[in-house]
């Protein structure tokens, strides 16, 4: 059986109803594609600052600083730590260990030479000495400043001495601080709970033997 074609009005009515959907259709894909991503999201949370373990926190005391650099002097820089020093000072330093990984020894980019007794790790018991050379504007303000906050400071052996010593601020030991200078170089010793008797004239007179 033929079924009756429809209307040109029916026609016409299906046509609109079929754009009519169509751009509905358009429009709604149209609306998803220019509307904005959602930020993506995470289960992690923001960075947190690095924890340092025990084993590889630095171990290398904290020195007080002091103006080194290109200065006048006649002086050479010792190259080794035990040799100047006496023979009773290395019998008082005997065990200690000299220089050990991590605790700041060597030698500085400016030349400097850094003598570090101690063992790893210890913030009790230590001993430090810097020696380099220091131009001697900025060396004598520094040890003037020094002057000022407590440190006694006096002229033996053709050069300027300074010198402090005070409590721990949480251990029940000694800390100190020496410094000597002379003909554009300084020796700056830092120690804590380990001053070996005569160590900083040993070291005076290893850097300048004729007195």
């Amino acid at each position: 059986m033929t079924r009756p074609r429809p209307s040109l009005r029916i026609r016409r009515r299906r046509a609109h109803l079929v754009a009519a959907v169509l751009l509905g259709a358009g429009l709604a894909v149209g609306a998803t594609a220019c509307a904005p991503e959602a930020a993506p999201t995470s289960s992690q949370s923001p960075s947190a600052a690095v924890t340092v373990s025990p084993s590889t926190a630095a171990a290398a005391p904290e020195l007080l600083p002091f103006p080194t650099g290109p200065s006048t002097s006649t002086t050479a820089l010792p190259n080794d730590c035990k040799a100047i020093l006496t023979a009773s000072v290395l019998t008082a330093l005997d065990g200690v260990p000299l220089n050990a990984t991590g605790m700041g020894g060597g030698i500085r980019p400016d030349s400097s030479r850094v003598c570090v007794w101690g063992e790893p790790g210890s913030i009790g018991t230590w001993l430090a000495t810097v020696i380099g050379y220091s131009p001697d504007r900025e060396a004598r303000d520094a040890l003037y400043a020094l002057g000022n906050e407590g440190y006694t400071c006096y002229e033996p052996k053709g050069g300027v001495r300074c010198e402090k010593t005070w409590q721990h601020p949480s251990l029940p030991v000694e800390q100190g601080r020496t410094l000597f200078y002379r003909d554009g170089v300084i020796v700056d010793t830092q120690y804590s709970n380990l001053a070996p008797k005569g160590y900083t004239d040993a070291v005076i007179t290893a850097l300048w033997p004729t007195g």
